[in-house]
């Protein structure tokens, strides 16, 4: 080798070790290695992140605490998934959904889900014209960008799988004509754990489709105190105001394809998600007789896209196993089903999945 080869090699080391330069490890079999300008991307994610603060700081003019909430409905809204909220009334849920599609700028239809709603009050029907002596399709609320399927589990199987379809397929067939639906379109779907008379529960099976099943808690008192001064008058309350556009989300959402997730990162989702279906091979024995079946490849999708989002949120261009552990307890929830032995042992999915990360190793 000539002095001009060595030189050329030395400084090709010497780049690879700087800060914006990272190569990501090289799975097993898995091609060549494409580099990752770490500095370029953290220079986008800033730009393109920017907006996350000021949209925080509006939703935070009518929506007091419950932080966790609003960022799982950002998570979801850039991940491209639903989301299922669970709480008791009172909890600003459908405030807080409803003042996130303002601050967005853009469509949104809230359906109240009651015992005697059809499929075609959801997604639209074919309606006679007496006049013209033919059928017009009447497109349903469904066709829009942000859904609020307030207390889904009021409405029965029909209605629940037509919405659920629709979520899955992103489009609706109304007669012999199909419609695709809008982009975002995103459903955030309530509904009461209290109350059991004249409900219809998800089935286990639909519920998968949410990428998020968050459980939402009452607020602490300075939060209770804070709620009261601002809402406990009469005339005009306050309002959110346009922050972004469209058009803005969806370039986030390209850019969050564009994250630096290390290939040990990506093997702990896979185990968290593996612990959920065999536990004892990963020194869970004592889940084997509580756990009926485990989470789908839906989990590991979906574990992988919101943990991207909650990076994007805290304007990082790398997701982190901290982003991870965040997030699990959201996606993996809904999607482990108990055994009457759990239910008897007064076990929930929501303790078998904290038993899950607090026993896989972190990387």
């Amino acid at each position: 080798m000539d002095q001009t080869d060595a030189v050329d090699q030395a400084n090709s080391e010497n780049a690879n070790t700087r800060v914006g330069a990272v190569t990501p490890r090289p799975a097993a079999a898995a091609g060549p290695t494409v580099p990752f300008d770490l500095a370029a991307v953290n220079e986008r994610i800033a730009q393109e992140s920017a907006f996350v603060d000021e949209l925080l700081f509006e939703l935070g003019k009518v929506v007091v605490g419950q932080r966790y909430m609003i960022e799982r409905l950002l998570i979801g809204l850039l991940g491209d998934g639903h989301v299922l909220l669970e709480g008791v009334p009172g909890l600003a849920k459908t405030l807080t959904v409803s003042s996130l599609a303002r601050a967005i700028g853009t469509d949104f239809q809230r359906i109240q889900f009651t015992p005697d709603l059809l499929p075609a009050d959801v997604l639209g029907t074919l309606v006679y014209n007496q006049k013209e002596g033919d059928f017009f399709i009447k497109k349903g609320p469904i066709f829009s960008n942000i859904i609020l399927a307030d207390e889904i589990n009021r409405a029965p199987a029909k209605v629940q799988s037509a919405l659920l379809e629709s979520m899955q397929e992103r489009q609706v067939t109304i007669g012999d004509e199909t419609f695709p639906l809008g982009d975002p379109f995103l459903v955030l779907a309530t509904q009461n754990p209290i109350e059991q008379e004249g409900t219809y529960p998800l089935p286990e099976a639909q519920v998968d489709r949410f990428m998020l099943k968050i459980k939402i808690d009452y607020p602490t008192r300075e939060e209770e105190l804070q709620i009261m001064r601002l809402m406990a008058r009469t005339g005009e309350k306050a309002g959110v105001s346009e922050v972004i556009d469209v058009d803005r989300v969806l370039s986030a959402r390209q850019v969050i394809n564009e994250l630096y997730i290390d290939d040990r990162v990506m093997q702990y989702m896979v185990d968290l998600v593996m612990a959920t279906r065999r536990p004892g091979e990963h020194n869970l024995q004592s889940l084997e007789p509580l756990i009926l079946y485990g989470s789908s490849p839906r989990a590991t999708i979906n574990l992988n896209l919101a943990s991207r989002a909650h990076a994007f949120l805290n304007h990082r261009a790398y997701v982190t196993p901290e982003d991870v552990r965040s997030i699990a307890m959201d996606v993996l929830r809904h999607r482990v089903a108990i055994t009457y032995e759990a239910e008897a042992e007064d076990m929930s999915s929501d303790d078998i999945v904290t038993r899950i990360l607090e026993t896989v190793e972190v990387p």
